[in-house]
């Protein structure tokens, strides 16, 4: 497959990912505010995940889409991230223990995907 005609699966499978995401998000949060605790509340505000599984899903199928050479610069752009997330989210623990406010498990996720980009960005820029 072409790496363009990939690109644009990648997109439109992504892009659906996404829109089910908000959708299903805002559903379970509109609903899950008037409704009790208990199970049936529980399970209403954990169906964005079922959105954020196919995502994963999504992004099995682009890398599996790519050649080894793409695929070995995103792996290694991902690895990089990874590195970043793990420092700084080990950093910031030290930090909580000095009285800083603990942070949401959801700041591990925005800290990945803008360091991912983020390297992503800086290869495409400086390794021509």
């Amino acid at each position: 497959m072409l790496e363009r005609e990939a690109k644009r699966k990648y997109f439109l499978e992504m892009g659906a990912v996404l829109a089910l995401y908000l959708v299903t998000l805002v559903v379970s949060i509109r609903l899950g505010e008037k409704m009790e605790p208990g199970t049936g509340r529980t399970l209403l505000l954990l169906t964005p995940v079922i959105p954020v599984l196919l995502t994963v899903w999504v992004l099995v199928r682009q890398f599996s889409r790519m050649d080894e050479f793409v695929r070995l610069r995103s792996l290694e752009a991902f690895s990089v991230a990874g590195a970043i997330t793990a420092g700084l989210t080990f950093t910031y623990g030290f930090l909580e223990g000095a009285g800083f406010p603990r942070l949401s498990m959801f700041w591990v996720w925005g800290v990945m995907g803008f360091s991912w980009g983020t390297v992503s960005c800086w290869r495409s820029l400086f390794k021509r």
